[in-house]
């Protein structure tokens, strides 16, 4: 589906979250093989999406057995999501993903995609996830893998795959950690994009980027998007690479070269107020 660059009715394209029509494919597949990879693992109960975004993900995760709730921190992506989706059965609901407004154990199916590398704190969400998790349920992560991550000002904690399955093991006593990968063909798509990237960044010769306030650097990233997708959509938007979640695969020997971690973690640890 094409849509203008300001996303879907009027969404506005940060970088923080990926937009069909406007993301490039490789990007979007990357995240729809995420959430399919997450839909292969699912079973009845209900399911909680964490960072929901416009919502064209978290409504695909649902089932007539499986209600789902997504939520986010933007009430713009929330009100987005509800108007988009509600009526397919997505209910929607503003929250911060390191305090979420929900009961303990409420959820059989909590999913965190491309959200916890957001944080400068992530053990608080990893934290709340667990809360929410039903002793019998299950917890999904989805993260770039920090050895092959692009640069990114949204993303303030990247991951590799030691680091990232320490902290979940705090939190949770079963995890299961490997990556989703991805094609030859499409790791070259990354790598090309990569490359041009990093033309562009070393224009900044002095490093200022890192050198400012954290919050002016989002912000020129925040401007300076729209004008290099809009550089670059012929050739890598709107369906015409033929790249697809297709081209991706779940892999449970990750390295260096995966291009994101993926977790499965069981049998959440709580605190002795919230009980087993």
């Amino acid at each position: 589906m094409a849509i203008g660059i300001e996303g879907r009715r009027g969404a506005r394209l940060t970088g923080e979250r990926p937009q069909p029509g406007v993301t490039p494919d490789s990007l979007l597949a990357l995240h729809a093989a995420g959430y399919r990879s997450v839909v292969e693992r699912l079973g009845p109960g209900r399911l909680l999406d964490v960072g929901c975004g416009h919502g064209f993900e978290s409504v695909g995760l649902g089932g007539p057995d499986r209600p789902v709730v997504g939520v986010d921190y933007s009430a713009e992506a929330t009100k987005t999501a509800s108007g988009q989706f509600g009526g397919a059965g997505l209910r929607v609901a503003r929250m911060d993903a390191l305090e979420l407004g929900l009961a303990p154990a409420s959820f059989e199916w909590v999913c965190s995609s491309h959200l916890i590398e957001h944080f400068v704190e992530p053990e608080r969400h990893v934290s709340e996830i667990a809360r929410v998790l039903s002793e019998a349920g299950a917890a999904f992560f989805l993260t770039p893998n920090a050895p092959a991550d692009f640069e990114n000002p949204f993303h303030v904690h990247l991951f590799g795959r030691a680091e990232l399955d320490e902290l979940l093991h705090r939190h949770f006593d079963e995890v299961w950690l490997g990556g989703v990968d991805a094609a030859a063909h499409v790791k070259a798509d990354f790598a090309a994009r990569r490359e041009r990237g990093n033309r562009f960044l070393a224009l900044d010769v002095l490093d200022l980027r890192h050198r400012i306030p954290r919050k002016w650097y989002v912000a020129a990233y925040t401007h300076l998007l729209p004008l290099a997708y809009r550089l670059m959509a012929r050739s890598d938007t709107g369906g015409t690479t033929g790249i697809t979640a297709d081209d991706w695969f779940v892999t449970e020997n990750p390295d260096d070269t995966t291009l994101v971690l993926f977790a499965v973690c069981r049998r959440p640890r709580r605190g002795p107020s919230e009980g087993r």
